[in-house]
């Protein structure tokens, strides 16, 4: 139980980048436009832009979230009390220092603080094709993909 909390832990740190690919309904100028005009919109400022290779590129600050902060202090918590108890069981003449082990239940939510609050990079490019219309191609976190698919009424390729 303790390997899998620590899986979960480290887990709710780890980069899910995903890329999908947008087909324009418009050109594909106009649909680069809405996505610029929606990613600023979400605090990413646009850092650059190669023309050459139809690629654009926003860096913003991810928040870490303070509900997921305390719930996997809170999970922490509720795994070491369980081990505690277990080792207390297992070795009874030892004295009670085994519930000391809670006190370090805080550092999960201080590592996902930590390590959560990054800069994310998003990436959008335009991808030709010969025999249908060109393809825009966007890179950037799985979350603010769901987002993307939801505000805007965009088409993807499965």
């Amino acid at each position: 139980m303790m390997i899998g909390l620590f899986f979960f832990i480290r887990a709710s740190v780890k980069d899910r980048t995903k890329q999908i690919q947008l087909i324009p309904s418009e050109s594909e100028d106009i649909l680069l436009k809405k996505l610029q005009e929606y990613f600023e919109a979400r605090a990413y400022q646009l850092t650059a832009v190669d023309a050459e290779n139809k690629q654009i590129v926003f860096k913003g600050f991810v928040q870490p979230s303070l509900f997921l902060a305390i719930l996997l202090s809170l999970l922490a918590l509720v795994g070491l009390s369980c081990l505690a108890l277990v080792l207390f069981l297992l070795f009874p003449n030892v004295h009670q220092g085994f519930w000391l082990l809670i006190l370090i239940a805080p550092l999960a939510g201080f590592f996902y603080w930590r390590k959560a609050g990054r800069w994310e990079e998003i990436l959008l490019q335009v991808i030709s094709r010969t025999d249908n219309p060109n393809l825009v191609g966007v890179t950037a976190h799985r979350d603010e993909l769901i987002q993307l698919q939801e505000n805007l009424s965009v088409q993807t390729v499965d």
